[in-house]
């Protein structure tokens, strides 16, 4: 199998990669900590998001933090006077993970400021010095800089829907125990099956649909001629990010010797992927017709994961080479 490997929007994953420094797992092995790839929903019964019901990427990195066995400190909330001295004092000591911001107002990326605001986005913040924030933000930019008052605009996140408070910064980054790879994505099995059948335990916003619910209800729409917002939003981002997210589960799911269940994830990203061309060149049957072949796969992977069948040992090569080292993917 070749799996893919490339570009895509993994902001908080890289993030944290970034602040775990030599010792972090590649970042697609965080994102498939994260629980992202397991699930759908149609968020407020209209945003589709290929992630689970119920799920944002704050639950996520709470949970890659702890499945990897590091502690950090995080805080939210305050002025922005306040906020801005907790970066600075924050900054001076390490690398800060921050986010989310609202990533239409950051002034340093081309075509900003849009008024697509509210798209959540996470950075790594190296200093802030003479009134500017040195950071380096994952969407293809090192060492950016932004005068701090518009770098507080953007983390302020006011229209970022999940988040809970203004100003959310972790930091003091910890390694309590040593863990592998493995030893992570074995332990954030079960966590993968709650979501995948549909977890009631979290808010979300009234009329969402998760699973095949949502999915079904999303080809509807598309029979009906997908709106131009929701075709740009998958086009743009949605699709790309879902189907990286179950390429690199196929990945850790294979390396760890789960040969069924990757092979489902694999299929599940390639119905994703497939989607792109029938959203961009509106050919809306089509698009339909995938997305309704794709509503059934995550019970079955569900099912695959409660009973693993199939395994295999994973070769050495794939151990050491595949999830178990650390860097960029």
């Amino acid at each position: 199998m070749t799996y893919y490997v490339g570009s895509g929007p993994y902001c908080y994953a890289h993030s944290l990669t970034m602040v775990l420094g030599d010792t972090a797992p590649p970042p697609a092995v965080v994102e498939v900590l994260t629980g992202s790839p397991f699930g759908f929903q149609l968020l407020g019964g209209g945003l589709p998001l290929f992630d689970p019901y119920g799920w944002d990427p704050e639950q996520g990195l709470d949970a890659v933090v702890s499945l990897l066995g590091v502690a950090c400190e995080r805080t939210a909330g305050g002025t922005a006077e306040e906020a801005g001295e907790r970066l600075r004092a924050a900054s001076a000591r390490g690398p800060v993970l921050v986010g989310p911001v609202d990533m239409g107002l950051l002034l340093h990326q081309p075509g900003t400021p849009t008024n697509e605001s509210g798209a959540d986005h996470y950075v790594v913040v190296l200093g802030v010095d003479d009134g500017t924030v040195l950071f380096h933000d994952p969407h293809g930019h090192p060492y950016a800089t932004l005068p701090l008052p518009d770098f507080l605009a953007a983390w302020e996140a006011e229209t970022v829907e999940y988040a809970d408070a203004p100003y959310v910064l972790r930091t003091g980054f910890v390694r309590e125990r040593r863990v592998a790879p493995e030893e992570a994505l074995r332990r954030s099995l079960p966590d993968a099956r709650r979501w995948l059948a549909g977890r009631d335990d979290r808010p979300v916003p009234p009329g969402t649909l998760g699973g095949a619910a949502g999915l079904a209800a999303l080809a509807a729409r598309a029979d009906a001629g997908l709106d131009a917002e929701t075709r740009g939003f998958m086009a743009h981002f949605a699709v790309r990010l879902g189907a990286r997210r179950l390429a690199d589960a196929a990945h850790c799911l294979e390396s760890l010797g789960l040969s069924d269940a990757a092979a489902l994830a694999t299929e599940q990203s390639r119905l994703i992927g497939g989607l792109q061309h029938p959203l961009v060149t509106g050919d809306d049957h089509t698009l339909a017709e995938g997305l309704r072949r794709l509503a059934p796969s995550y019970e079955r992977l569900r099912t695959a994961l409660a009973s693993p069948g199939r395994t295999r040992e994973a070769p050495e090569c794939q151990r050491v080479g595949g999830v178990s080292g650390s860097g960029a993917s």
